[in-house]
């Protein structure tokens, strides 16, 4: 019987995994504009750093920006960040706008199972808070959004792949 690969107790050093400091794997091999690793030489999209986190508004600005250029996997990245430094109250919605984000990735990677799976968990984290949303996320748009998205795919139609504003849209004054 052989040793198990990857680092671990028994087992030898993974020398081709990419690691940080503190001896985390990290990728840091290019990915391309849905998250996708490319061959180390090739030159991929910019990322997100992994350890960004912004604050509430502007990780609202910046996803929405990153989904507007068909870029949901990162716009996810930046959700993610926000989600895991978030007060307890808040951690299920961004949670939720991050799962949408992974569903739209999952559509635009052609898996509508997967697409529909997260769709629909997104909205189940984002419901709770369609009454009164903090940031003014127009969690109402986004759940209705995601459940209708998540039918069409089940009903084996295409969706659009328009990504939803994040947030309410106010009247231009």
């Amino acid at each position: 019987m052989s040793a198990p690969d990857g680092p671990g107790p028994g087992r030898p050093p993974d020398r081709d995994r990419d690691r940080d400091p503190s001896g985390r794997a990290r990728n840091a091999r290019p990915r391309d504009g849905l998250g996708r690793p490319l061959p180390r030489e090739a030159a991929g999209v910019e990322r997100v750093p992994e350890d960004l986190v912004l604050a509430p508004l502007d990780s609202l600005a910046e996803a929405q920006r990153l989904l507007d250029d068909g870029r949901p996997f990162h716009a996810h990245e930046v959700l993610e960040g926000t989600w895991k430094a978030a007060p307890a109250e808040e951690r299920d919605m961004w949670q939720g706008l991050a799962q949408l984000a992974v569903g739209l990735t999952h559509l635009a990677r052609g898996n509508p199972v997967g697409a529909a799976t997260l769709l629909r968990r997104g909205a189940a984290y984002l419901a709770p808070y369609a009454d009164s949303p903090p940031y003014d996320v127009d969690v109402a748009a986004l759940v209705a959004f995601a459940r209708q998205t998540a039918d069409e795919l089940d009903a084996g139609s295409t969706p659009s792949m328009a990504a939803p504003p994040l947030t309410r849209q106010l009247p231009a004054g």
